[in-house]
């Protein structure tokens, strides 16, 4: 894809659908292939905690409306990644285990550079039209569930947090998403990543 600038690629999905995955086997793919590849995540664009929990830690609209900051994913990457951008880019703005701001260094990517960026809600209006190629990845809520008391068993102690904070903050804030975005209809591929063995891929433009 020739358009002038790098590409910028969202890989969207819900909490542990297997984002980060992707993102990271397409970054292999794109190196071979003899690309730069920026990898960046929505992990390293959350707001402060203060911020974030400002509806209650257990809110589902705190979690869709203020876990994380959007300019600074448009200031850091998109903005300078895009049209008349100068390619002078940063990957991450803030560290939410300590709480803290992130001074990362200033890079400047290449013309041919594609950014694979992941997480969650990254086709919301704030952010869809920076994007110049989306990717949603599906797994229904359950499987979310299940996957999630697996993988975040160190950031949160025990399956029982985990679950207790999926059921009430993460998996509600996921279904104001789906309801008020509509993901699945602004991708141009959905990955059906329910079995991660055979994912199934849908082109949709």
């Amino acid at each position: 894809m020739q358009i002038g600038h790098p590409v910028r690629v969202a890989i969207d999905g819900v909490d542990a659908s297997g984002k980060t995955t992707l993102a990271n086997e397409l970054a292999e793919w794109v190196a071979r292939l003899g690309c730069p590849v920026i990898r960046a995540s929505v992990d390293g664009f959350h707001r402060p905690r203060q911020e974030r929990h400002r509806r209650g830690a257990g809110s589902p609209e705190g979690y869709f409306y203020d876990a994380f900051d959007y300019p600074a994913v448009r200031q850091a990457l998109l903005t300078p990644l895009g049209p008349k951008g100068d390619r002078c880019y940063r990957t991450a703005a803030f560290d939410f285990r300590t709480d803290t701001p992130v001074r990362s260094e200033a890079l400047i990517a290449p013309e041919n550079a594609i950014l694979l960026f992941d997480g969650v809600f990254l086709l919301r209006p704030e952010l869809n039209d920076g994007w110049d190629f989306r990717i949603f990845v599906d797994v229904d809520f359950e499987t979310c569930l299940s996957r999630a008391c697996r993988r975040d068993l160190d950031l949160f102690g025990s399956a029982e947090e985990t679950r207790r904070r999926y059921e009430q903050r993460y998996i509600p804030g996921q279904r104001i998403y789906m309801e008020t975005v509509d993901p699945r209809s602004k991708a141009d591929v959905i990955v059906d990543n329910r079995d991660p063995a055979e994912p199934a891929f849908e082109i949709l433009r």
